[in-house]
């Protein structure tokens, strides 16, 4: 099954399957996103807010949980690259 996801303020859509990071349909949208740590999710740098379906995610992992405290990534942000 794929999803839809769409980025604002881009109004770029992208199908994508289950299980696939928001960090990947961002590039397969052809979207910048900000990264250094080569998707380990370590560095922070990919947090988005998710406006709709955040319901339809999985609850933050206790990894994702420590590096936003570490980098100082708001709470209400999800990291692009742990989030699928």
């Amino acid at each position: 099954m794929d999803l839809l996801i769409r980025f604002l303020p881009s109004q770029r859509s992208v199908r994508a399957p289950v299980g696939t990071t928001l960090l990947e349909a961002t590039r397969r949208a052809g979207l910048p996103m900000a990264g250094a740590c080569g998707e380990e999710g370590a560095c922070g740098r990919c947090g988005v807010l998710v406006l709709e379906g955040a319901e339809g995610l999985p609850a933050e992992s206790p990894r994702e949980t420590l590096v936003k405290a570490r980098n100082r990534v708001p709470g209400e942000l999800r990291l692009a690259c742990l989030v699928r």
